[in-house]
């Protein structure tokens, strides 16, 4: 098949596109930029200074090295007191947006490329978002038929969707019809039944949407050496569990440090990506009713949806005997992940570059420097046939996110001969006279 690949980096807001631009006024609360090398270097060593000894190697056990290449980066990494370059995503039924991918690939590049300039040895990661309970964002799938029709393929829910986190819930039975519909719409190639048959072999009705998305994921990565880990992971469980303990000691203060600096990112004029909720702590625990983020007031904490209430001792307690029912929330998990992991950059998309730039409080109040943020890459495959109908009507891509009848209109004006212009003109006016007319009447 021929194609191009059309490869760029997604804009977003304003502040996204100020940060990207290296804009001062956004670069501020972000603290560096990634087009500065020396930004990388100034990480590496607060890396170096901060975690040392046991503290350094807690995590080499823990990720996942899938092919040949991933352990000699994992094992690189270990003798060499190396880096990593994280990124992440929730997972998906059938590998998920195609995003999702993208950062994947710009993680394993980048490590490449960091790996070269500071003489030390650099890993991607992969972070699965496991413990994320929301089922509706997960549990589908659009796809193009050989018609070039656009379909939603979606899991049914299971018993526990949306209140238990994903780790916890197998796709159950009906997976099967997803996949057979899937086949519907991929027959014909060999390369299409090559690949129905490795998500088959990933997406099995007693699998998890995350060791599903994982599987297929690395699969898919193999040549490129990612390491993978998952939210719930025992280990991560436990390292990070002291970072949890403080962030809910702290929360009154954590609260009002992340509300300043909401509050400056509007008096600047950006939009702020995550509302800072009074009373919020940046903690879930799952409780009574599932899987619920932890709430504080003058009595103690509780959780809204169920009702429960804890006393700070009692948190305590539950946390020093099982973190498993603790994790971060969408502010905190960045932070969780740079503690237990020598990270030197993150991978974001759009959305993500906007919310970092309200985290370096966050990051501070536990004695880390967060890391350079990076924009993810994207790719638009583009066919041959596909090429040739967007240079016949002088489109670029970009303009292809727009909707259909905006390009049609576009079309049709600049196609109008001239004699059509000026009566369709004079036809404009005279209603608008007549529109004129009949107001004051």
């Amino acid at each position: 098949m021929s194609f191009d690949l059309n490869v760029r980096v997604p804009s977003g807001g304003q502040l996204v596109q100020d940060y990207l631009a290296s804009a001062p006024s956004a670069q501020a609360y972000y603290g560096c930029h990634f087009t500065d090398l020396a930004a990388f270097e100034r990480k590496a060593a607060e890396v170096d200074a901060r975690l040392t000894g046991a503290s350094r190697a807690a995590w080499l056990d823990g990720v996942r090295a899938v092919g040949e290449r991933a352990r000699q980066r994992l094992e690189a990494v270990r003798k060499g007191n190396g880096y990593v370059v994280t990124t992440g995503q929730q997972p998906g039924l059938l590998g998920g947006p195609l995003y999702s991918l993208y950062k994947a690939v710009t993680a394993a590049c980048l490590a490449d490329q960091l790996e070269q300039q500071l003489g030390r040895p650099v890993a991607p990661v992969f972070w699965t978002a496991s413990e994320d309970h929301d089922w509706q964002e997960a549990d589908h799938a659009h796809w193009v038929d050989l018609d070039n029709q656009l379909h939603r393929l979606t899991l049914p829910a299971v018993v526990g969707a949306g209140q238990e986190p994903l780790h916890k819930l197998v796709m159950g039975p009906g997976l099967t019809d997803v996949l057979d519909a899937l086949a519907g719409m991929m027959t014909g190639t060999d390369l299409a039944a090559a690949q129905l048959g490795r998500l088959r072999e990933h997406y099995r009705p007693e699998a998890t949407l995350p060791q599903a998305f994982e599987g297929w994921l690395a699969e898919l990565l193999e040549p490129l050496g990612v390491l993978f880990v998952q939210a719930h992971d025992p280990w991560l469980k436990q390292g990070s569990a002291a970072l949890l303990s403080r962030e809910i000691e702290q929360a009154a203060e954590h609260e009002q440090q992340l509300s300043s600096r909401a509050a400056a990112l509007e008096a600047a004029g950006y939009d702020v990506q995550v509302a800072i909720l009074e009373g919020g702590v940046n903690v879930f625990v799952e409780g009574e009713g599932g899987r619920e983020r932890l709430y504080r007031d003058a009595e103690g904490f509780y959780l809204r949806h169920s009702g429960q209430r804890f006393t700070s001792r009692q948190l305590a307690s539950a946390l020093a005997d099982d973190p498993s029912r603790f994790s971060p929330n969408v502010l905190s998990r960045p932070v969780v992940e740079s503690a237990v992991l020598p990270t030197l950059a993150y991978v974001a998309g759009p959305g993500e570059l906007a919310y970092f730039a309200q985290l370096s409080p966050l990051f501070e109040a536990h004695g880390i420097t967060m890391p350079v943020i990076v924009p993810r890459l994207g790719a638009t495959v583009v066919e041959s046939k596909v090429d040739k109908v967007l240079r016949k009507f002088d489109l670029e891509i970009s303009q292809m996110a727009r909707p259909f009848h905006e390009l049609a209109a576009d079309r049709a004006r600049d196609d109008m001969p001239e004699e059509l212009r000026r009566a369709l003109g004079a036809f404009r006016g005279a209603i608008g006279a007549q529109v004129g007319e009949l107001t004051k009447a």
